[in-house]
């Protein structure tokens, strides 16, 4: 059997290589192979509205791309000092790790994900399982902000704005040291 039996690119017999690609005739058959594929994988006969993906010479169609002529445009969120303010308003009224409810009632163009990457940036831990249900207002968690920012810079663990855990366990013993000294 030869392994080389459907490939339709030029092959030379006794080198099993492809043809010399300097030839327009290599060239010409790439191009319909090409071709071919796109049509065979872009449009799907049991998908109707594929169909419209590329046209007949095998080319894409820029406007199957386009956004509907009638889509909304969705205006830009910007994150600013209100946005902090309820978010640590919600922080004191429902704790941490409740953004769901947070975003219903205070923010609802964020998402509880949204809400739970910006509590990280607030708090300045990445990981908040230590604070689930924590309820503080805006000076306890600028403390615990400070505590957070401290611990990391003394262990290197300091990353991009927020306390992230080494491998050893230093970090999380401070911060259990740290909260039986002074709790949150």
């Amino acid at each position: 059997m030869n392994a080389y039996a459907d490939n339709p690119w030029p092959v030379h017999p006794d080198t099993k290589s492809i043809g010399n690609v300097a030839s327009s005739e290599f060239w010409s058959q790439k191009q319909e192979w090409v071709k071919q594929m796109r049509l065979m994988f872009c449009r799907r006969p049991e998908f109707p509205e594929t169909h419209g993906i590329i046209d007949d010479a095998g080319m894409l169609n820029q406007e199957y791309f386009q956004p509907p002529k009638d889509a909304i445009p969705q205006t830009e969120r910007k994150w600013g000092d209100e946005e902090k303010c309820k978010l640590l308003e919600g922080i004191e009224k429902y704790g941490v790790g409740h953004f769901r409810e947070i975003s219903e009632n205070l923010l609802p163009e964020w998402s509880g994900n949204d809400l739970r990457m910006k509590a990280i940036r607030v708090l300045g831990r990445q990981n908040l399982q230590l604070y689930k249900d924590w309820k503080g207002d805006k000076v306890a968690v600028q403390r615990e902000y400070e505590r957070n920012k401290e611990i990391g810079l003394h262990f290197g663990t300091w990353k991009g704005g927020a306390l992230v855990y080494d491998d050893d366990g230093l970090v999380l013993r401070a911060i259990e040291e740290s909260n039986r000294i002074n709790p949150p």
